[in-house]
């Protein structure tokens, strides 16, 4: 039985209106994510990373060519999709705990399931004891795991991760792949995720795609084998090492290739 594809772009180009003329932020892009797989997108700033995010989420229809979720095209934002961004984007006014029952309540969860839930995902975190906390006391890497919470409570099929941890410092940062990696297996979803990091993109990527400049088109695919060592220790792993040389070369050629164009 063929794997089940869950994300897919097919042919997918996208213009902006500009007063200058239409700009186009990505060009003839098809990506197919199986079940349960994490694939990883890195390309130079300004290629349409994100847009495409913002396309499969359904925020954002395609000007060509067309998204689709479970088979079925992407009209508008789907219940089984969930996207997050770097900015946590909580809500000051609510605890911790009310901000990860946010979807589900909107939802229209029952009060003590959605109380169950959060706990649980709170309690898996480590953050129950920060629970009746409010945003602004709460450190960057907290923050993104009460975020984390928050996407996860809704058990999505699918979760579109856009640079989430961009913002956060290098130690901190390995501790939250390490989570995530963690966190996705439980959850057993299928994740298309973001990155400027190509050591992020290899260690967590079943696969990665490299995207040209703008306007952003596949330049390389490549399949990552499953990572033998925790973040901290993986300059280490010879394949490791290896994957994320092959990718840095092709992004300076790409930035070579950029600057002779100038």
């Amino acid at each position: 039985m063929p794997d089940l594809i869950r994300l897919e772009y097919r042919d997918v180009t996208m213009r902006f209106a500009q007063s200058a003329g239409p700009l186009t932020a990505v060009s003839g892009v098809s990506i197919a994510v199986r079940d349960g797989e994490v694939v990883s997108l890195i390309g130079p700033s300004g290629c349409g990373k994100s847009t495409l995010l913002n396309i499969g989420s359904g925020l954002t229809a395609p000007s060509e060519g067309q998204a689709f979720v479970d088979g079925e095209r992407v009209e508008g934002p789907n219940a089984h999709v969930a996207l997050m961004l770097q900015k946590d984007l909580l809500l000051p006014w609510r605890t911790v705990a009310q901000n990860v029952m946010f979807g589900v309540e909107v939802q229209g969860v029952a009060p003590d399931e959605r109380r169950r839930r959060a706990q649980a995902l709170l309690e898996n975190l480590k953050l129950a004891e920060f629970s009746a906390h409010y945003p602004h006391q709460l450190s960057g890497g907290m923050r993104q795991r009460v975020a984390i919470a928050r996407t996860l409570i809704l058990s999505p099929r699918i979760i579109l991760m856009d640079e989430p941890f961009g913002a956060l410092d290098p130690t901190t940062r390995l501790h939250m792949q390490e989570l995530l990696v963690t966190l996705w297996k439980e959850a057993e979803a299928t994740v298309f995720f973001v990155t400027h990091s190509i050591e992020e993109a290899v260690y967590l990527g079943d696969r990665v795609y490299i995207f040209s400049s703008a306007p952003g088109t596949i330049i390389r695919e490549m399949t990552i084998p499953p990572p033998t060592l925790p973040p901290k220790d993986m300059l280490r792993d010879h394949a490791f090492v290896e994957r994320v040389s092959e990718i840095r070369d092709v992004m300076d050629g790409l930035a070579s290739s950029t600057r002779a164009g100038d």
